[in-house]
């Protein structure tokens, strides 16, 4: 068991903590280490912590925010998805008023968390400004963000709830994004992990969505619980439309161009339409309850311990 420790800033520069205020941002602009004098830099009113990988090709190309934000508040994977994650906050988490979403992207989950609850903190973090940039549009006022690398959170039991949606298998170590997580994270309090499922399907879609990894069965559980995590839910996710998928990476595989992203998220509303009401059947039995053994995506809900 770890014990709690009081919410804290940590300088990067020399890992000296400082004690958080409750009335101030994680981050304020211009903040400076008391203990080493290391001011944070800032690009467009957001801390940064890690510019010289800001909007580099590291774990995916910047470029695919734009479009990425033209699809996600009507594609049926990300609208079920989203209902998915906020479901799994209230049901495990109702009393969490502190967030921090890992990638938060264009704030597509970040937006929808806004909306569930009053919120004491709620904090997006991405290695790309790019995303921060359309993610800064979607969000209410008082929402913070910050650009950093996820192997290394600048806080310290900070967080009632941390999340990375489809995000850590981008990253070669994986692991390090886990324990900076809970780190940030204050004993008792919750993680929640979407990562894609089964390396049988891996495909050229992978490929060029610079994917280190399609997780097996088990495996993200195993590595939640060896960095400080006891697991307390987990399921598949897309797995009624599992067969479709397999038969779309099926057709994909051989194929060298951009073509498996454009079709997966360029739908015929006529399609888009009776899957999003399928998926949400399944997002409906997953809250109630419902365990899928397989599917496109696994979720894992776990507690800081």
């Amino acid at each position: 068991m770890t014990a709690s420790v009081r919410p804290r800033r940590r300088c990067l520069a020399c890992a000296a903590g400082e004690d958080l205020p409750a009335n101030e941002p994680v981050w304020p602009l211009g903040w400076q280490c008391r203990a080493c004098g290391h001011q944070v830099a800032e690009q467009d009113g957001i801390p940064t912590f890690a510019p010289e990988l800001a909007d580099t090709i590291s774990g995916m190309d910047p470029k695919n925010f734009e479009m990425l934000s033209k699809v996600e508040a009507e594609h049926f994977w990300f609208v079920a998805r989203n209902e998915l994650i906020v479901g799994l906050i209230d049901k495990f988490f109702p009393d969490a008023r502190r967030f921090l979403e890992i990638g938060c992207g264009n704030g597509a989950v970040l937006s929808a968390v806004a909306r569930s609850r009053d919120w004491e903190r709620l904090v997006g973090s991405e290695l790309h400004p790019s995303g921060l940039a359309y993610a800064r549009q979607r969000m209410p006022t008082g929402v913070e963000f910050v650009q950093m690398d996820a192997r290394n959170i600048p806080a310290v039991g900070v967080f009632d709830l941390t999340g990375a949606f489809d995000v850590i298998e981008h990253i070669a170590d994986d692991e390090g994004v886990l324990r900076g997580m809970r780190a940030a994270t204050r004993t008792g309090g919750g993680i929640i992990i979407a990562v894609p499922q089964h390396p049988w399907l891996w495909s050229h879609a992978d490929d060029i969505a610079y994917h280190q990894r399609r997780y097996r069965r088990g495996e993200l559980e195993a590595k939640l619980r060896h960095n400080g995590f006891e697991v307390l839910f987990s399921t598949s996710y897309t797995s009624v439309l599992l067969p479709l998928m397999i038969v779309s990476r099926l057709k994909s595989r051989g194929k060298g161009g951009n073509d498996d992203i454009e079709r997966e998220f360029t739908l015929d509303p006529r399609i888009n339409g009776p899957l999003t009401a399928v998926l949400r059947a399944e997002v409906r039995l997953t809250l109630a309850g419902w365990r899928w053994p397989a599917g496109g995506s696994r979720v894992v809900v776990a507690r800081a311990v």
